[in-house]
C-alpha cells in the first residue's frame, strides 16, 4: 500500500516537473531565446577549444562548423555545413580545419531549441584580411628544444611555400613583411609544408633564439605578414627527432581519403628520399628501423613530403601506414615515424555517387598541396556523400582504361565525370581522341545502369602552368576545350563549370581560382562544389 502511494506521488511529481519544463521552454519565461553567447578560444598543441557562459537552465549545446561560400553561385546559402557535434558542457573542442570556418552554438532543452543559433563565431587562426601562420609547437624552459627541433604551424590557405626567419632577439616590431635587420640570423623559404625541422647546431652556445614564419605565393611574394615571433629554448643534450613527423595537424573533419590514397608528412632536415609502408594491422614494432614482415605494400619516393599510392584501396577494413627516411644508398636514416590509421568503410551493393577523373578530381592545389589535404578537394564542399575515384596524372584515355577496375566494384547510381584537362595541354592529343574516350565511358555507364553526369572542363592558364611546372601548353588548347565542352553540353546530364572560372578578359583560368593555372585552389574547389550542389536534381535517387 505504501509503495503504491509512493509511486503515485512520484508520478505526480514527475508529471508536474515535465509540465513545468515544457511550459518554461515553450513560453520562454526565462528569456533564453534572446540570450547571446560570448565565445572564448584556447589552444593547446594545435587543438582549439571554444567555450561560452553556461545557460542558467539544464540543457545541451549543438556546435556547428560551417565554411562561408564564395557567393558566386546564384541562390546558394551563405554557409556550407562542414560538421556538427553536441556537448553537455559549456565548452567544445572544435574539429581540426585547414580553411576559414565559423561556429554556431545553439542550446537545446528537452523539447527543442532554447536559443536561436548564435551569430557566426570566426575561427581565430584564420585572418582572411591579414593571413599569417599560427605556431603550434612551443619550446620553453619546461619543454626545451633539441638542436634539431620540428617547428610546426597552422597552414595558411593557398600558400605555395613558407619562409622561416631565425633571430637572435625578438624583432623590433611584430608582423610586417620585411626581415628584421637588427636580429636576423638566417632564413629559408624552401619549406613546402606547414612544418620544418630546423638545424640549430651552429647555435648550441645560445640558450635561446627566436623564430617566426610567413607564407609565400608562387612568385615568393608574401601572403600576409609574419607570424608572432616566439622564443626557442635550446637544450643541446635533448634527443633530436629521428623520424619524419606525420602531418595531421589541420585535417578536414568528416572526410574520406580518395580511393587512391596519398600519404604525407613533415620531412627530416635535408632528406629527400623516403619509404612508405602500408599494413592491415598495427606494426609489430613501433619506431623500429626494419620493414614490418606483414606489410602489404611499400614504396620508395624521391619526395620530401608525400607519396602517391599507385593502387586504389577499395577493400573495407583498417589500414596503417608509416614513413621512414632513406639515404641516397637507400639505407634507413633513423626510425619509422608514428603509425597513422585510416578505415575504408564497407558499402552497400550500390553506392549513390562517385566522382571519376584526373588530378582535378583527385585533389591538391597551390602547387605544394597533395590530395591528402582535403581542403583542396571539391568533394569536401558537396552537400551529399560522393566517393573520390580520381587519380592524378590521368588523361581521358587512362581514365577510360581503369573504369572497369575502379568504378564497377561500387556500381554507383551516379557518376560525376571530369577528365581531359591534361589532354588539353598535350599537343599530341586531339579533341577527337578525348571525345572518343568520353563516348566509351558513356557506353560503359549505360551498360552498367550508371547515370553519367559530366562536368565541362574549366579553362587553363598556360602562363601560370609554365611558371609552376616548367611545361608548355598546346597553343590550340582553347579550340580543343570548345569542342569537348560542346559535346558535354549536348549530354542529357551535365553541369557547366566553364563560364565561372575565366579571368576578367574571359580568355584564361583566373589566378584567383588556381595559382598553378590548372588545379583549383581552395576557392576554386569550393566554387566547383557549390555549382554541383545547385544541380542536385540531376542525381538519380532510388
Amino acid at each position: 500500500m505504501h509503495m503504491k502511494k509512493f509511486l503515485l506521488f512520484a508520478g505526480i511529481i514527475l508529471f508536474f516537473t515535465i509540465t513545468s519544463l515544457f511550459v518554461a521552454e515553450k513560453t520562454d519565461v526565462l528569456g533564453l531565446s534572446e540570450r547571446t553567447f560570448t565565445p572564448e578560444f584556447s589552444e593547446r598543441d594545435g587543438r582549439l577549444t571554444l567555450s561560452w557562459e553556461r545557460l542558467p537552465y539544464p540543457c545541451f549545446y549543438k556546435v556547428e562548423t560551417l565554411s562561408p561560400t564564395t557567393g558566386l553561385v546564384e541562390g546558394e546559402p551563405a554557409y556550407h555545413p562542414i560538421t556538427s557535434g553536441y556537448t553537455m558542457r559549456s565548452s567544445y573542442e572544435t574539429p581540426t580545419t585547414a580553411i576559414p570556418v565559423v561556429y554556431r552554438v545553439t542550446a537545446y532543452g528537452m523539447f527543442g531549441a532554447l536559443t536561436k543559433p548564435s551569430e557566426p563565431i570566426p575561427h581565430p587562426n584564420y585572418d582572411e584580411k591579414n593571413p599569417h601562420p599560427v605556431l603550434i609547437y612551443h619550446y620553453d624552459d619546461e619543454n626545451p628544444a633539441s638542436l634539431m627541433p620540428f617547428l610546426v604551424w597552422h597552414k595558411v590557405p593557398n600558400a605555395v611555400c613558407y619562409e622561416v626567419e631565425l633571430l637572435s632577439a625578438p624583432p623590433a616590431a611584430e608582423g610586417g613583411t620585411a626581415h628584421d635587420k637588427a636580429s636576423h640570423l638566417e632564413s629559408t623559404h624552401e619549406i613546402f609544408t606547414n612544418g620544418w625541422q630546423a638545424d640549430l647546431r651552429k647555435y648550441r652556445d645560445r640558450k635561446t633564439i627566436w623564430y617566426r614564419v610567413r607564407a609565400l605565393g608562387l612568385h615568393l611574394n608574401a601572403i600576409g605578414e609574419w607570424s608572432e615571433s616566439e622564443a626557442i629554448v635550446i637544450d643541446p643534450a635533448r634527443q633530436a627527432p629521428t623520424a619524419p613527423l606525420l602531418n595531421n595537424f589541420d585535417d578536414m573533419p568528416d572526410t574520406r581519403q580518395p580511393d587512391y590514397p596519398v600519404y604525407h608528412w613533415i620531412p627530416l632536415h635535408g632528406i629527400m628520399h623516403y619509404e612508405v609502408e602500408l599494413l592491415t594491422e598495427p606494426p609489430e614494432q613501433e619506431h623500429g628501423n626494419s620493414p614490418d614482415p606483414k606489410r602489404v605494400w611499400a614504396r620508395t619516393v624521391n619526395s620530401a613530403t608525400a607519396c602517391y599510392d599507385e593502387y586504389a584501396r577499395p577493400y573495407a577494413g583498417d589500414y596503417y601506414w608509416r614513413v621512414r627516411a632513406l639515404g641516397k644508398d637507400n639505407r634507413p636514416i633513423g626510425t619509422w615515424s608514428d603509425t597513422s590509421h585510416f578505415i575504408v568503410d564497407s558499402h552497400a551493393t550500390r553506392i549513390d555517387c562517385a566522382a571519376l577523373g584526373d588530378s582535378i578530381t583527385h585533389g591538391g592545389g597551390a602547387v605544394s598541396y597533395s590530395p591528402a589535404e582535403l581542403e583542396y578537394s571539391y568533394l569536401t564542399y558537396l552537400d551529399f556523400p560522393c566517393l573520390n575515384l580520381g587519380r592524378s596524372g590521368d588523361t581521358s584515355h587512362t581514365t577510360l582504361l581503369r573504369f572497369d577496375n575502379d568504378v564497377l566494384p561500387y556500381q554507383p547510381r551516379n557518376l560525376i565525370i571530369m577528365t581531359g584537362s591534361n589532354s588539353l595541354r598535350a599537343p599530341d592529343i586531339s579533341a577527337s581522341s578525348v571525345l572518343a574516350d568520353l563516348r566509351a565511358i558513356d557506353e560503359k555507364c549505360k551498360a552498367n545502369d550508371i547515370r553519367p553526369i559530366y562536368l565541362t572542363l574549366m579553362p587553363i592558364n598556360p602562363q601560370n602552368i609554365r611558371y609552376a611546372f616548367h611545361t608548355d601548353t598546346d597553343p590550340l588548347w582553347h579550340q580543343k576545350l570548345d569542342t569537348i565542352n560542346d559535346w558535354i553540353r549536348s549530354q542529357p546530364y551535365h553541369i557547366d563549370l566553364e563560364p565561372y572560372f575565366y579571368d576578367a578578359s574571359h580568355t584564361v583560368l583566373d589566378t584567383g581560382f588556381s595559382i598553378d593555372g590548372l588545379h583549383g585552389d581552395i576557392r576554386g574547389k569550393m566554387l566547383m562544389g557549390e555549382i554541383i550542389n545547385m544541380h542536385q536534381d540531376l542525381l538519380r535517387k532510388e
